[in-house]
Formats: structure tokens, sequence, C-alpha cells
């Protein structure tokens, strides 16, 4: 269980909220606007209605105390910035901070920011993978160079071993779990028998990935 720091609660923020408490780590959210700061009142441990542009707000909140200080501010981008800044000058361990533009990404960077996050970009890519292929279930970027898939069986694969098809060696290609009757089964082995109706979770490079399943 980890303390995080969660500024903005607009549609964005409001849903890490949701996912945070449901991995039950303790949130304390700022926002300053009354509603959003009710509304996410049920998913939270403690609120604050505050400018989070405000060094003595900021202050008073502990920063340092925090394992992660999430700043999601979306509409607002000046704001969103001086966030991230004060939040490091007060010794923030920790600062994670929305971006909507790449030139967003190298400000925020440059100005405190450990790490950043597209969710706009990030979801748009998977749109597009996902709804450009007939074959493509599911689909995780894990870096520039590396993903993973959520894939149905190939045709010429069904009732095959994994050691069969030998899928590491000829293509460079990890299964690393089996969707089957809607539960997903890491354990997979050589001996692994794949069915018709099974979905494979599929790592690799994306060229190796594409190159095998004609993506």
């Amino acid at each position: 269980m980890k303390s995080i720091l969660l500024i903005g609660l607009g549609r964005f923020g409001k849903h890490i909220a949701i996912h945070l408490n449901q991995l039950n780590h303790q949130v304390m959210a700022v926002d300053h606007v009354e509603e959003r700061v009710d509304a996410a009142l049920p998913f939270v441990t403690n609120a604050q209605i505050g400018d989070s542009t405000n060094a003595d707000f900021l202050e008073s909140l502990g920063v340092r105390n925090y394992d992660v200080c999430i700043v999601a501010i979306g509409n607002d981008f000046q704001s969103s910035l001086e966030t991230t800044s004060l939040l490091k000058e007060l010794g923030a361990r920790l600062v994670v901070s929305r971006a909507a533009r790449d030139v967003q990404a190298k400000f925020l960077l440059r100005n405190g920011a450990d790490e950043v996050v597209y969710p706009e970009k990030q979801l748009a890519k998977w749109t597009a993978i996902r709804y450009s292929s007939d074959h493509i279930l599911d689909y995780i970027e894990l870096d520039q160079e590396h993903a993973m898939f959520e894939i149905p069986v190939p045709g010429d694969w069904i009732r095959r071993t994994v050691g069969q098809i030998d899928i590491r060696k000829r293509y460079h290609i990890n299964i690393i779990g089996i969707k089957r009757n809607g539960r997903l089964e890491l354990s997979v082995s050589p001996d692994t028998v794949l069915e018709e109706k099974d979905t494979m979770l599929v790592l690799g490079r994306y060229k190796e990935l594409q190159k095998c399943f004609h993506i």
C-alpha cells in the first residue's frame, strides 16, 4: 500500500482515484473546485479544496511524506507546470504529471516531473492498433520497441503444443499467458496445448510481433 497525493479531480483524476481505491492505496485528493472534491470523497482517504499553485497550501499537505505525487490537471497547463515545479521544490519523492502534447512533456520534465503520462496519446495509439486489425483483442506498449498483445490462436497452431510451435526460437516471442473459458492461465509450459477458443498473451519486440501475426 502506498500513500499518494493526487492533484486534479477532473475526469482523468477521478478515474485515477477510483482505481487507486480499488488497489487499496491511501489517497489525498486535491482540487480547487468543491464539486469535484465532493464527487471524489467516496474513493479517497482524505480530500482538500485548495489551489495547488500556492506554495504555502502545498507545503501544508506535507508533500515529502507521499510515495507518489500525481498531477492530473488537464485543462490548465500553466497550473500543471507550476504545481509540478512546486512539488519538486518542496521535496516530493516522485512527481508524475499529465501531458497532452510532446512540448508539454518537455516543459514538465525540465521543471520537476520525474515521469509524464499521455492519456489521450496512449489511448489514441491503443485504439488505432486495436481496431485497425481484426484479430487483436488488447494491446499494451511497454516501451518504444516492446509490446504485449492479446490475440486469438492462429488456425495452424490449434491443438499443437507451445513446444511444437517453438515460437521463442522462431520469432523471439514469449507466450506469457493463455485465456481459456474466461480465466487467465499464467503457467504456460512447452507441453501446454493451444485450443481453438483460447487467446494468447504474447510479449516481444513490436517488429517481431508484426511479422509473426501479420499485424
